[in-house]
């Protein structure tokens, strides 16, 4: 997280899950008024389009989860014309629903961000069939970028590539290799940051 009065750079954890990560980052907001945030961590791949061990930027990020019903019966937020989030015109805060995108940049990654991670390939699967453009999963990535749209800091997420989603063994997973590739990605996108 860059710090907004000193111009340095401050990491600080954001917790685990959507809800955690949206209530740390809003205090942290509140209390150290950075410039910008950057999420830094790890996800799952939800198809061969990213390579595990590798890590990646994501330009917007899909909140899966907040809606109606379970499993195939599930209808997102959105679907029903319901936002996460009504916006408020006399602070300049925009509606949020169930996607949020940075603003400078259109066409990117997407990220799908989910309370409870994919079991297996069928909740992949059902997953993939509501939002098709999502290529990673995270757990964390949503809550970020709700508490940075609503105060308008800019957000960044960088996640290595861990495992596949719905991967559950974690002798297969790659985790140091994934978290050495976000946290190089991660340098190399702070650098450019003025």
């Amino acid at each position: 997280m860059g710090s907004g009065d000193s111009g340095r750079l401050r990491i600080e954890l954001c917790g685990f899950g959507p809800i955690a990560a949206a209530a740390r980052t809003a205090h942290l907001l509140a209390t150290l008024k950075p410039v910008s945030v950057t999420l830094v961590g790890i996800a799952g791949a939800m198809d061969d389009r990213l390579l595990i061990g590798q890590a990646y930027r994501f330009d917007e990020v899909v909140s899966y989860g907040v809606g109606v019903g379970t499993g195939t019966d599930f209808q997102q937020a959105s679907s029903l014309d319901w936002s996460q989030w009504p916006g408020d015109r006399s602070a300049g805060q925009p509606a949020v629903g169930d996607r949020i995108g940075r603003t400078e940049t259109t066409g990117g990654r997407i990220l799908l961000t989910a309370c409870a991670a994919s079991a297996g390939p069928a909740d992949v699967r059902l997953r993939r069939g509501l939002i098709p453009d999502a290529v990673a999963e995270d757990m964390e990535g949503f809550g970020v970028a709700f508490a940075c749209e609503l105060v308008r800091v800019p957000w960044t997420i960088i996640r290595g590539i861990s495992n596949r989603a719905g991967d559950r063994d974690h002798a297969r997973w790659c985790i140091e290799p994934a978290l050495e590739a976000a946290a190089a990605l991660a340098r190399e996108t702070l650098a450019e940051v003025p």
